[in-house]
């Protein structure tokens, strides 16, 4: 999600609580899909996420929906749109097997695969300490996913192939400062809930009447954190808040055990310790160099 533009530096500690806020509904998102993954399959739990998303979003811009939508990129809406859709697919899949921190151990890599995405296909350079925190973040992911030792399940990779495409939708917001946010959030929504709409018919079964209110708070949760995020733009630079995007990892972990009795083992923590370690690396550095360019 595109930070917002307006003035930021005002209220840094109150953009960080928002930030804090809204990884802690992201993750409980995740949480929700992979309790609800355990008897559904994961494109109906994918389409309830959008579903929702997409009520409350025509329901907050029902008077401004035509003018919302309209962008003079469409195609790069679309794009984007296409990669989140498949970033939260992906990730889904990957939580019917996968425990829920390990999975969001892997999704901490898409900081570095913008940054290597961005040299690659934005034109930014790309030197020897991005090169080195590149390189760092997917040796901590070799070390959770430790192939060829057979202790995790192939779906991990599915939480591997979500963090490759967030970094695509992130790429893409790039292209589309010019665009508000409700105009991206309405896209993602719309064409999310359009998509996978159309694999209903080969994925619905009933809903037990137990589980309707996990559906509902999976779906709340995820509109939830998007504006929470979105807050946190608003009252703090994105420098100051990059970091605290980690805070995912923790709260992953709390809803883990809290939910399904699992703990991150060895592996992820080794693992996620590097992936963290090697972005936070990369964010100062860049930050550094942002500092001396204005100076």
């Amino acid at each position: 999600m595109a930070p917002s533009a307006h003035p930021a530096a005002d209220h840094p500690g109150l953009g960080v609580a928002f930030m804090l806020s809204a990884f802690s509904m992201l993750t409980l998102m995740d949480a929700f899909a992979k309790l609800l993954g355990e008897g559904y399959h994961p494109l109906l739990i994918v389409w309830a996420r959008f579903a929702v998303n997409a009520v409350v979003l025509a329901a907050i811009y029902r008077g401004s929906l035509p003018v919302r939508m309209r962008s003079p990129q469409p195609g790069l809406q679309l794009g984007r749109a296409l990669f989140q859709m498949g970033a939260i697919a992906a990730f889904f899949f990957s939580l019917r097997h996968v425990p829920l921190a390990t999975a969001t151990a892997l999704g901490d890599l898409n900081p570095v695969i913008v940054t290597l995405g961005a040299a690659l296909f934005l034109g930014e350079r790309l030197g020897v300490h991005r090169i080195f925190g590149i390189v760092a973040a997917f040796v901590g992911a070799m070390i959770i996913l430790r192939p060829g030792f057979g202790g995790l399940h192939p779906a991990a990779l599915l939480a591997l192939l979500a963090a490759f495409s967030f970094a695509g939708a992130v790429l893409l917001t790039r292209h589309l400062r010019g665009d508000g946010a409700a105009t991206s959030q309405l896209w993602s929504s719309l064409t999310g809930f359009a998509l996978s709409s159309l694999t209903l018919p080969f994925v619905w079964q009933p809903i037990a009447l137990g589980d309707l209110w996990i559906f509902l708070a999976l779906g709340l949760a995820g509109s939830l954190s998007q504006f929470l995020l979105i807050r946190a733009f608003s009252l703090a630079e994105a420098s100051t808040l990059a970091p605290f995007g980690y805070s995912g990892l923790l709260f992953a972990s709390f809803w883990g055990w809290l939910m399904f009795d699992q703990l991150p083992d060895g592996f992820t923590i080794a693992g996620a310790l590097v992936i963290v370690g090697a972005g936070l690396y990369v964010w100062s550095r860049e930050r550094r160099a942002a500092r001396l360019n204005q100076s």
